[in-house]
């Protein structure tokens, strides 16, 4: 991570109406290397996401902090969700969201989006300010098939930006080690309008 990318992973919003779509109680904010353990439960908790090691939500904290957000608790400051994500070497323009999770009792109040939207919105934002991040117009995500919540939220992503949406097999089942996994389809949502 570049001086200037850790510069922007410590800054902070300055008001919840540059994120009007946060829910109550909540508020937008970059995660620090000590959100790890809590965002490697709220994925081991949330029943759909491949879980990665403890250790490696440690690294993402600390070196994907600008590409990423977390959703933290009035109060004791504590994520109660949070959206992972990186800019795509190969395509600098294309944010690819890795993972997006929210805390049982924050579900149902459209947390996912808020990240999702918020992040984006971040990104853009900051692009171009000595970040080393430029401006994206692609979201790039995968979801499989039986996922129903994370194909619905990108896909209402899509449509509240006005992007088209392409989707392909990026990884058949068979590619992964372990029996039974789904494929792995790729949503790239864009060029977006931001």
């Amino acid at each position: 991570m570049t001086a200037a990318q850790a510069d922007l992973a410590r800054a902070r919003p300055t008001s919840l109406r540059e994120f009007p779509e946060m829910p109550e109680g909540l508020t937008l904010d970059v995660p620090r290397v000590e959100d790890g353990a809590a965002i490697w439960r709220i994925a081991r908790d949330s029943g759909t996401l491949d879980l990665n090691s403890s250790y490696s939500y440690l690294l993402w904290c600390r070196d994907f902090a600008a590409t990423s957000a977390v959703a933290r608790r009035a109060g004791d400051g504590e994520p109660a969700g949070f959206i992972t994500g990186y800019v795509r070497p190969s395509r600098p323009r294309t944010l690819v969201v890795w993972q997006v999770a929210v805390d049982r009792p924050h579900r149902g109040r459209g947390l996912a989006a808020a990240l999702l939207e918020g992040l984006v919105t971040r990104i853009a934002r900051e692009s171009g300010n000595g970040t080393g991040i430029n401006t994206i117009d692609t979201v790039e995500t995968t979801v499989t098939p039986g996922n129903t919540a994370s194909n619905r939220l990108f896909a209402s992503f899509a449509e509240r930006h006005h992007a088209p949406v392409e989707r392909e097999v990026l990884f058949r089942g068979g590619m992964f080690p372990e029996p039974g996994h789904d494929p792995e389809v790729l949503h790239r949502i864009g060029p977006l309008a931001l």
